[in-house]
């Protein structure tokens, strides 16, 4: 029998469940082509070259509705990748059909997952396998160990997680996680299996999302027998680990994934499986009989493994503010203020309502174009003026805490009533549901790491945007008011759900990218052969969809909604340098057209380059199945472009000189939208 490999290449014996040299849980051998349903496509074998691109190194697992392969990107120096292909254990063709389907729809979400510590979905693609179709979906190959093989050794060692270390990685996670529920995914599926410790920087990295599982699940559940129920058994998430009304009824919200992490630090902390953890009758955690926490951080863990939904941190944000909380009590530092009484589990997470809004719009970074100045800096704050009612506000707070409102600490004041969540004026003016709005603002803001008078100014920019009529004018805290501070709380929470699509890296630097980061972002396309012009086309598509209302702005990089497009920037060009979104266009030996495909999601682009010789006929056409728009640039920056951002999705006619020609395509549609570019030239 062949001998079985885990993701890292060490050599284990058949029959062996975890590799014998790092833990690693090892591939569950594929049955044999006759055990499967009749036309069910058999395993890609190694060596096969995928899409002309991907070259199979070997199989790393299998489902019921799906495969994954180890290949090597042969377009970007045998780069390491993974491979997921639909291979459904279904009959019929409309079930085959629906789950296509689904399975097209989940890598539409995977597609607009883009952070740092999730791999990057770069594409879906089909491809003929002995004259039969296949579908498959390319990611980043994350080159470490799994947390369950970390802890595997640990254990051997008798050294498992300290409490520094669970609580460490609960803080480099969470964010994570509150970004994906940001954009309305959940994972369903998080464990130490699931969780990976990247070599290059350790920091943990979120794999294998449970979507594509859950395709599985929905696809079995109408087409396994006549309407059979689902099965516990079909459930996406490990049993342990999940909470109950996830096995059992198939419900997943944001605590969901809360939950699971924090059966993860458990196991991490004790060393023991889930199932010795719980006591499964009473329904309640014994982990106590294992290890010996500070009472804080106990705390925290069952607030997330409260049995009742209601009873757990309703989001991300909530338990990072928790731990945040806990960090200042280990310091000596006061705590944060106390967060809102947890509402009823909703079936997606629920973005906060709001913010506050006084100040005149500030004037920062630079025109759209590589010649931008630096952002001056953003006007402060008004200065907070006493009131002279603090014995009727003293009053409220003590009516307010005795009733079990949002909570507050003495010394500290809430959130604005007009213009910023750090100094506030005329609090005892407001409602305790505008109070309670402005600290859900002041949290989300705080977790996300964005700068405080960036995000005053920012929202001030799209405020005024929405309402023009108001611009110069100060809201007060006057109940007059009320609809105008709640319209600015409403474009402070929408503009702080647009920011949690940026990388945790780029949020921070918002406020202070300048001119020269623009300088320097073009000289390092420019060394990939790729012109400003694509860069601005790749940056545009992405900001004009979480922007719209600025798209006639020609003052746009001259105010702090500029610094988003700049983020946006500085995170394509990382896209372009990585090759998720530049490729080469290579013809055939011999052929003198080609063809590349793709799948973009709404506001996403890539842009490709091809070596091409003056007076060659040129013929590219775009075909795409969705809105979507075309650019065409020459080598020259000198000469004007033979399509720009152009709905006109075809161009032939003679080259006007020699070099890297440039095509960008970007997608306008608002679901993902599969495409093919084709190139001739004679």
């Amino acid at each position: 029998m062949k001998p079985v490999y885990c993701s890292k290449g060490h050599e284990n014996q058949p029959g062996n469940r975890f590799c014998q040299q790092c833990g690693e849980p090892l591939p569950v051998p594929a049955p044999p082509p006759a055990a499967a349903h009749p036309g069910v496509a058999v395993s890609v074998s190694p060596g096969t070259l995928l899409g002309e691109r991907y070259r199979i190194v070997r199989q790393l697992g299998q489902g019921g509705f799906g495969r994954a392969y180890l290949a090597d990107d042969i377009n970007r120096f045998e780069e390491r990748c993974v491979l997921k292909e639909f291979a459904p254990q279904v009959r019929g063709t409309y079930a085959l059909q629906k789950g296509k389907e689904l399975f097209e729809r989940e890598a539409g979400v995977l597609y607009k997952l883009q952070h740092r510590q999730i791999p990057r979905f770069r594409e879906m693609f089909r491809a003929n396998i002995n004259s039969e179709g296949r579908l498959f979906l390319v990611q980043d190959f994350v080159e470490g160990e799994t947390y369950r093989s970390l802890s595997a050794n640990r254990r051997q060692k008798n050294q498992p997680f300290s409490e520094e270390e669970a609580i460490q990685l609960l803080q480099q996670i969470l964010p994570v996680i509150e970004y994906i529920h940001s954009l309305g995914v959940i994972h369903r599926d998080i464990s130490p299996d699931n969780l990976m410790l990247r070599t290059s920087d350790s920091l943990p990295v979120l794999i294998d999302f449970g979507g594509v599982k859950q395709v599985e699940v929905e696809v079995e559940s109408e087409f396994s027998g006549a309407g059979s129920a689902q099965t516990p058994g079909t459930r996406v998430g490990k049993a342990g680990y999940a909470p109950d009304e996830q096995m059992q009824m198939g419900l997943v919200y944001p605590h969901s994934d809360l939950y699971a992490l924090a059966v993860t630090a458990l196991v991490l902390l004790t060393g023991k499986p889930p199932q010795e953890l719980r006591d499964s009758h009473a329904l309640t955690w014994k982990w106590r009989q294992y290890v010996s926490l500070s009472p804080a951080f106990s705390a925290v863990l069952d607030r997330m493994l409260a049995h009742r939904p209601g009873d757990r941190y309703q989001s991300a944000g909530a338990a990072i503010a928790a731990l945040r909380n806990l960090a200042s009590l280990h310091s000596g530092s006061p705590p944060a203020p106390a967060l809102p009484p947890v509402a009823p589990p909703a079936p997606a997470p629920q973005p906060p309502a709001g913010a506050t809004q006084t100040t005149q719009p500030v004037s920062p970074p630079a025109p759209h174009a590589p010649t931008a100045a630096p952002p001056p800096a953003p006007a402060p704050p008004p200065v907070r003026r006493r009131s002279s009612k603090w014995v009727n506000f003293l009053l409220m707070f003590l009516i307010i805490a005795g009733m079990g409102g949002v909570g507050l600490l003495v010394g500290k004041m809430w959130p604005p009533s007009g213009n910023s969540d750090e100094q506030i004026k005329g609090i005892e003016k407001l409602s305790p549901e505008e109070r309670q709005r402005k600290e859900a603002l002041r949290e989300r803001r705080r977790s996300l790491g964005v700068d405080y008078k960036f995000y005053v100014a920012l929202v001030d920019d799209v405020y005024y945007a929405k309402y023009p009529d108001q611009r110069g004018r100060t809201l007060s805290d006057d109940p007059a008011d009320a609809g105008w501070r709640e319209r600015w709380d409403s474009a402070a929470a929408e503009s702080l759900d647009k920011l949690a699509t940026l990388s945790a890296p780029a949020r921070q630097k918002l406020g202070s990218y300048s001119k020269d980061d623009i300088d320097r972002q073009k000289v390092e396309i420019n060394k990939l052969h790729l012109s400003s012009r694509s860069l601005n086309d790749l940056t545009d598509a992405q900001f004009f969809r979480l922007f719209p209302e600025f798209k006639k702005d020609e003052n746009l990089l001259n105010k702090q909604v500029g610094q988003v497009w700049q983020a946006i920037a500085a995170e394509r060009v990382e896209a372009v340098k990585s090759g998720t979104a530049l490729e080469v266009i290579k013809f055939p030996l011999g052929a003198t057209d080609t063809s590349v495909t793709g799948t973009l999601s709404p506001g996403a682009g890539k842009a490709y380059i091809a070596e091409l010789a003056k007076n060659q006929l040129l013929q590219v056409k775009l075909n795409a199945g969705g809105a979507m728009r075309l650019s065409v640039y020459p080598p020259s920056g000198k000469r004007a472009p033979l399509l720009e951002d152009s709905k006109q999705l075809s161009w032939s006619g003679r080259l006007p000189e020699s070099g890297y020609y440039e095509f960008v395509v970007v997608a306008e549609a608002s679901e993902p939208v599969a495409y093919e570019l084709s190139v001739e030239a004679k």
